[in-house]
């Protein structure tokens, strides 16, 4: 199978899995949308779980650079906190099916999963420290930090997509980054 013929496998699963989730999608559904020979899948793919494995990878990669990018854009804390809120919103908007995919289908630990998580939480938590360390952030554990900074927008996301509320609006993005910073802020919250 071509890299092409791979990628369209990987549209199809996006697809069929935000329609019909990992389980309720046959691999032959999945070979005939991305048109391509069970000789042609498998040169790929060992089987359905490994296709939903690379989706996955691929939808956490896409958002975890942006995240990145859009960490490094700004030159304080209180913005980096506030523009992350935002992002993680906007990112959800502008890519439903993978966000939708990625709230919905947690397939088995990969290494591949593993490898690309290990570099992103160093990069978010080696630029925590540094806030720490000036003062401008609290000093709390991943988890907490995640839960606080990121946790309402995920589950406004989350809400949304799932057809519980409407899609979410600015005024809502600008209350969550406030209460983001709010709780984070390292003494410098107002």
């Amino acid at each position: 199978m071509s890299e092409a013929g791979r990628e369209r496998v990987l549209r199809a699963a996006l697809e069929l899995f935000g329609r019909n989730g990992v389980a309720g999608t046959t691999l032959s559904a999945l070979r005939t949308a991305g048109g391509v020979s069970v000789g042609s899948f498998y040169h790929h793919f060992p089987g359905k779980e490994a296709v939903a494995e690379a989706l996955f990878v691929e939808c956490v990669g896409m958002y975890q650079d942006a995240f990145l990018g859009e960490l490094r854009a700004h030159d304080s804390a209180r913005g980096a906190v506030s523009g992350a809120v935002a992002f993680h919103v906007r990112w959800c908007k502008e890519h439903p099916d993978r966000a939708r995919f990625m709230f919905t289908e947690r397939p088995a630990a990969s290494a591949a999963l593993d490898e690309r998580n290990r570099a992103f939480y160093r990069e978010v938590r080696s630029w925590w420290r540094v806030q720490v360390r000036h003062g401008a952030l609290i000093d709390v554990d991943g988890t907490t930090a995640f839960v606080l900074w990121l946790g309402p927008a995920q589950e406004l996301c989350r809400m949304w997509l799932n057809g519980q509320s409407p899609e979410p609006a600015e005024e809502q993005v600008g209350w969550l980054s406030a209460a983001a910073w709010r709780s984070l802020g390292g003494g410098h919250a107002d």
